[in-house]
């Protein structure tokens, strides 16, 4: 059978252009992947053109805000969720325009369906104290628990995005003074972060009982399921979750309803900053590219420095101003603050 133009295109696409010509990472071609999964998935569920059918001619506006409508009311997709899909089109039709220059005005009209506003959901993050119990709860006695031990705390200690976490091979690790970790992050961006002298302890004890200075091991993985394959998102989602659990049954008031890998990250950045670290050191130790995405902490810390001072004030009804009104070395002191 004749392959169709849009089953070519997708193949240069997927294989050639996005690795090639666009230098993406392998995580961000296998997102875009699954959105042309889903895409097949809706064409052939929903408007009964079958895969081998499907022409660039199919790939229209019209279709593509049905696709999106589909993926929220069938497949229960976030708001963030069809963003993202919605981006890998724009991204695709981009392309086809450029391919086909005739096709320019449709794919103009694919690209022009904007991305739906969503409501910023407030940031998750746990306590110092609260972060100290819940690392302390694997069962180091046993090699499953040594394992969870040491990827929970080099994940909070980094600060690294989950997937970063799975991507870390032994070749990434260095053990010898000054010790570092290498993460390859989003656009196979990497950067270089310092390990903490307990952390270091912990990795070095963890890779020579699992035999990882071993040459032909270099480049292995660092943590591995049971299976001795690298760990997936849901495979380190699930061992959080485990541990997650326990914490919460021994002080519930302590930590949130739910709790993500990406939780880790926030925790991480948020103690920072209370630590009195530069807003600056913490955007590159996070791998941000802009300094704006860094500042939503910066928010976060000074909304719970304002709430500590409001704690701090007891106002009675037969006080007729707040003392800190009327202490003029405070005042002062406030009114400094900025210059």
């Amino acid at each position: 059978m004749k392959p169709t133009d849009f089953s070519y295109h997708l193949r240069n696409y997927l294989a050639k252009y996005l690795p090639a010509m666009a230098g993406l990472s392998i995580n961000t071609i296998s997102s875009y992947r699954d959105m042309f999964t889903l895409l097949i998935i809706f064409f052939e569920s929903v408007l009964n053109i079958h895969a081998e059918k499907l022409a660039l001619k199919d790939f229209n506006q019209e279709n593509i805000e049905s696709f999106l409508v589909w993926l929220e009311t069938e497949r229960k997709n976030s708001v963030s969720s069809r963003n993202v899909r919605l981006a890998a089109i724009h991204a695709y039709a981009k392309y086809i325009g450029r391919v086909y220059p005739e096709m320019m005005h449709e794919m103009q009209k694919v690209r022009s369906i904007p991305l739906k506003k969503e409501n910023k959901k407030t940031l998750k993050y746990i306590s110092i104290k609260a972060m100290a119990m819940l690392l302390s709860l694997p069962d180091t006695h046993t090699r499953a628990g040594r394992r969870d031990c040491a990827m929970l705390s080099l994940m909070y200690d980094t600060g690294c995005r989950v997937q970063e976490l799975c991507d870390i091979k032994v070749s990434d690790v260095r053990i010898q003074e000054p010790s570092t970790i290498k993460i390859t992050g989003k656009g196979n961006k990497i950067r270089i972060i310092p390990v903490m002298d307990s952390m270091s302890a912990l990795l070095e004890k963890y890779m020579q009982e699992k035999g990882l200075g071993q040459p032909h091991k270099i480049s292995w993985p660092l943590f591995t399921n049971r299976s001795g394959q690298k760990l997936t998102r849901k495979g380190v989602s699930y061992i959080l979750n485990k541990y997650f659990m326990m914490a919460k049954q021994t002080d519930p008031g302590m930590y949130p309803e739910k709790v993500s890998p990406h939780c880790f990250r926030h925790s991480k950045s948020i103690h920072l900053l209370q630590s009195g670290v530069n807003l600056i050191y913490i955007r590159d130790l996070l791998g941000h590219a802009d300094i704006k995405t860094t500042e939503v902490y910066a928010r976060i810390d000074s909304e719970m420095k304002r709430k500590a001072l409001e704690r701090s004030q007891s106002i009675t009804p037969s006080e007729k101003e707040p003392e800190w009104q009327t202490n003029k070395e405070l005042l002062e002191w406030l009114s400094g603050l900025g210059r």
